[in-house]
């Protein structure tokens, strides 16, 4: 197996950038959509603790990579919807992507100029200090601490972000013309 797709450009290089069609509003909500779906899907008790937060990743996809067009709107909306679809305490969620989003758009000139390693790394700290503000506020409002798996989706969130990358990408990339010599 070849992965290139993962080494990191040498020190002082960026990685080479790929030209991408342009973004449609309707794309980026369909994304947005596809994972509320993922996260909204019932699984069983040990899978559910386990689950990524898929609308967590996607957000980090869009605001790194087309910051002026997902704004804290629809990240907010996305968290109260969770709150409500989870049983949570309202806000929790939409406040832990709020703060998501600042991170990412803070970040994200320093994301896209680094290879995909160097971007695992940079997604778990922002998947990790959204989880810690989550955890704040169930602790904060009395709750018990949830246990030992609980940082283990911000984790696997970023193991799983080379494939949500290429994934969103895919109707991105321009189509090769059969026709051109």
């Amino acid at each position: 197996m070849n992965f290139d797709w993962l080494r990191a450009p040498p020190i002082g290089r960026t990685a080479p950038q790929e030209i991408l069609l342009p973004v449609k509003a309707r794309y980026i909500a369909l994304t947005l959509l596809s994972a509320l779906v993922l996260d909204l899907f019932a699984l069983p008790p040990l899978l559910q603790q386990i689950r990524p937060d898929f609308i967590a990743l996607t957000l980090i996809y869009w605001v790194v990579y087309h910051p002026r067009r997902v704004g804290f709107l629809p990240a907010w909306l996305l968290g109260l919807l969770m709150d409500v679809a989870d049983g949570s305490l309202f806000g929790q969620h939409a406040l832990a992507y709020a703060v998501l989003m600042y991170l990412a758009i803070l970040l994200h000139r320093r994301i896209v100029m680094f290879g995909m390693r160097h971007q695992i790394v940079h997604v778990l700290l922002i998947l990790v200090a959204s989880q810690l503000i989550m955890l704040g506020v169930r602790l904060m409002a009395g709750a018990d601490f949830p246990g030992a798996l609980y940082f283990v989706p911000g984790f696997l969130g970023a193991g799983m972000w080379p494939l949500l990358f290429n994934v969103i990408r895919v109707p991105l990339r321009p189509r090769s013309d059969p026709d051109a010599v």
